[in-house]
């Protein structure tokens, strides 16, 4: 690597960022909220990541030569590995210079399985890899995970060079590769700083453009250019948005990075992060809905704002946001009739325009089918049975024995008190969300609680099932409908299926989809487990939120990517600004 390439970083090219919510910490194989994830995809590169500027996204390598070569129709993935690519220094390598091979991939790919690890991020190779689910099960029986044991599916052919043999046709096993779990880790690190579970929160070391350097929990994190990196050249074309002209001639031909530092700031408050932007102490921000009117006018800039230079990235999240009722709950769970209607009645007692309008200022628009818009197996025709209808709600909780007591609140069937706690953040958008989710369960007669929690204390016990309901957003970890319909996959409760939802019949439905490439076929399925859910009922379809980001005008060549959780690497600053 030349000098120019490696010192292309500039030093004085400070990025001021925000996290709306505290992270967790960054390991790839215990991190899946959005905020840790920012980091641990700043540092542990994937094989594969996103061009920046193709719309719809569009898969491209990242530490990988090519694109995978697929044979066997679908069963057989061929990757090859670029060299010359090193990990950063750190005392765990002894000195040495570290090179990156395609053994920290398959160690990284069986770490995320490790059942010591209760990794969230499991599901991405569950079921898919010939021999990995009998080494899990092997270690579960004995007790010790054999992380050395042979996987016939990870065949290694020499060290720049992984051909995976999967149990079934898997045609989106490339996207699961981009995913910033797949991320490569060393062992030497892992061994170094494991904690007593074995994972490395405050340690990442990695390949990517930034590393670690001040973390001071849920309050500043502060990430530099690694001195390294191999470095890469701003190469994109301009799709169809008129904005990306202007990004080309301001970018192309860069050597990337550019920005030497990124200061994170976690800010919970919405008044907060808008005076810190407005004071320019924050140079790109996400305007969450409570701000929309303070800076946006039908979905454009305020001509105020737009004079000074401000810049607005707007799209609609390919993201659900749901609200879930625990199946394992003893009073929200289960599939008796009286348990199904229970939920039904919640459900359709809720007005989700409400939420829209009043949480998000209108800056979200209301899903009816579980697969968002901007995403492969979208069905923008499909009309959800389960509609907004408030005298049909009370009807149905009549009919199955919710009765009211002498103060007018509805008992269980069997007489029991009949309480719902509703789980959000302890801040003023979580305060919103409870308040009028209190107005939904008053209109039905029902008590509701309120139950305010640090985001990462939600997503602890979520993932323990023991929050009882929660409005949750899942943002796409890649652009498919597999990403949305894996959070009703039984197997993976604990891991993504936050509602800890079982069904045999979806989970039938689910494994066949993934037999099966995206079309016709796959979306009949689609449609069938879709009904599952709205038959049973663990969860009511939410909404899909406008992701709204300013820049001060500092900030170069910024377009927000509908998949990348973060575009560090291919912006840069312009210091007379």
């Amino acid at each position: 690597m030349s000098a120019s390439i490696a010192g292309s970083a500039d030093p004085a090219k400070v990025l001021r960022y925000v996290f709306i919510a505290g992270e967790t910490g960054f390991d790839p194989a215990k991190s899946n909220d959005l905020y840790s994830s920012h980091v641990t995809q700043a540092i542990e590169e994937a094989l594969y990541t996103y061009d920046y500027l193709a719309r719809p996204a569009k898969l491209v390598p990242l530490t990988a030569a090519a694109l995978p070569e697929v044979t066997d129709e679908g069963k057989t993935y061929t990757i090859r590995l670029k060299k010359g690519i090193y990990f950063t220094p750190d005392p765990a390598f002894n000195g040495k210079k570290r090179e990156l091979t395609m053994a920290d991939y398959v160690y990284s790919f069986k770490r995320l399985m490790d059942p010591r690890l209760g990794s969230p991020n499991a599901w991405l190779f569950d079921g898919r890899v010939v021999g990995l689910d009998e080494l899990v099960a092997a270690g579960k029986k004995s007790g010790k995970y054999d992380i050395d044991g042979k996987v016939a599916g990870f065949e290694l052919l020499d060290p720049y060079t992984l051909r995976i043999h999967l149990t079934h046709p898997d045609y989106n096993l490339g996207m699961i590769l981009a995913h910033t779990p797949s991320g490569a880790v060393a062992r030497e690190v892992v061994e170094k700083y494991q904690d007593a579970q074995g994972l490395v929160m405050d340690h990442p070391v990695g390949t990517g453009p930034y590393m670690l350097t001040q973390w001071v929990r849920q309050a500043r994190i502060v990430l530099e250019a690694n001195p390294d990196y191999r470095g890469l050249t701003w190469d994109f074309q301009a799709g169809s948005d008129p904005e990306d002209q202007r990004i080309v001639a301001q970018m192309k031909g860069k050597k990337i990075p550019q920005i030497g530092r990124i200061e994170i700031s976690v800010m919970l408050e919405d008044q907060s992060r808008w005076l810190a932007f407005q004071n320019r102490e924050v140079d790109l921000f996400q305007l969450e809905g409570p701000l929309a009117p303070k800076a946006l006018a039908g979905g454009k800039l305020l001509p105020e704002l737009a004079a000074k230079g401000v810049q607005l990235s707007r799209i609609i999240d390919p993201e659900t946001s749901v609200y879930y009722w625990n199946m394992q709950d003893s009073v929200t769970g289960g599939f008796s009739k009286e348990k199904i209607a229970l939920r039904r009645a919640m459900a359709m007692a809720h007005n989700v325009q409400e939420d829209i309008d009043i949480i998000w200022h209108g800056e979200a628009v209301a899903l009816e089918y579980p697969i968002p818009p901007g995403i492969v197996g979208h069905d923008p025709a499909y009309k959800s049975s389960i509609q907004y209808d408030l005298p049909a709600a009370n009807a149905l909780l009549d009919k199955f024995g919710y009765k009211k007591d002498s103060d007018g609140w509805r008992t269980l069937p069997d007489g029991k008190p009949l309480v719902i706690h509703y789980t959000a953040r302890n801040d003023s958008n979580g305060q919103q969300q409870s308040e009028i989710w209190k107005k939904t369960y008053d209109s039905i007669h029902i008590r509701m609680e309120g139950d305010s929690k640090p985001f990462p204390d939600i997503l602890k016990a979520e993932k323990q099932c023991k929050l009882q309901m929660r409005t949750n957003p899942w943002i796409a970890d890649f652009p498919d409908g597999d990403n949305f319909m894996q959070l009703y996959y039984s197997k993976n409760i604990h891991q993504t299926n936050n509602g800890c939802y079982t069904s045999p019949e979806f989970d039938k439905l689910y494994e066949q989809t993934q037999k099966l490439p995206a079309g016709p076929e796959r979306d009949l399925l689609y449609h069938k487990m879709t009904r599952i859910l709205e038959i049973d009922t663990p969860q009511r379809l939410g909404y899909a939120r406008y992701r709204n980001m300013l820049a001060q005008p500092k900030v170069i060549g910024f377009k927000k990517h509908p998949i990348l959780n973060q575009e560090w690497l291919y912006i840069d600053i312009d210091k007379s600004k």
